[in-house]
């Protein structure tokens, strides 16, 4: 039943991935690639309590174009702003959707998910507060650093712009 409400909820986020995922310019540019980078690192970071609605579906998507193009190819995910902090634990009944769709990419997909202990601590929140399936990471950017060293490529999610929804980085 867990499972069938877990399908249910990333169902439900597919048009909104759809929308946003089109045409990132620096997945376009990986897809057209003839072999592979180490990596792709999807960064997070935004002011928006709310933005992993959004941003969880978008790199979901991005994440399945690349593995399809691709199938061994690592990635991961770091998300170090406000919208880090629907992944605690106790909103996970007020957002079931973001739970289950980070839940998927880390436990079906084998995509690490890091959050930012020192901005969690300046909020007055512990590492104990995020579920085991995410990563608490001592610093996000250089969660981000530690894996650009490694040779992946850096993919920063942004804010859809106001109005189109695009998810393209703003200029």
């Amino acid at each position: 039943m867990k499972r069938l409400a877990s399908l249910f909820c990333l169902l439900a986020m597919l048009p909104l991935a759809a929308a946003h995922a089109a045409d990132h310019p620096q997945i376009t540019k990986l897809l057209k690639q003839d072999q592979p980078p180490p990596g792709v690192v999807f960064e997070i970071v935004t002011g928006d309590p709310q933005a992993l609605r959004w941003a969880a579906p978008q790199v979901a998507d991005y994440a399945k174009r690349l593995r399809e193009r691709f199938p061994k190819l690592e990635i991961a995910v770091v998300t170090h702003g406000q919208e880090m902090f629907a992944l605690q634990q106790d909103k996970r009944a007020a957002l079931p959707e973001v739970h289950a769709g980070i839940e998927q990419l880390v436990k079906e997909q084998q995509i690490p998910v890091h959050v930012c202990e020192t901005y969690a601590a300046w909020r007055g929140v512990g590492a104990e507060a995020f579920p085991a399936y995410v990563n608490v990471a001592p610093a996000g950017p250089a969660q981000v650093n530690n894996y650009m060293q490694l040779g992946y490529v850096l993919v920063k999610i942004s804010a859809p712009i106001e109005g189109k929804g695009d998810g393209k980085p703003m200029p």
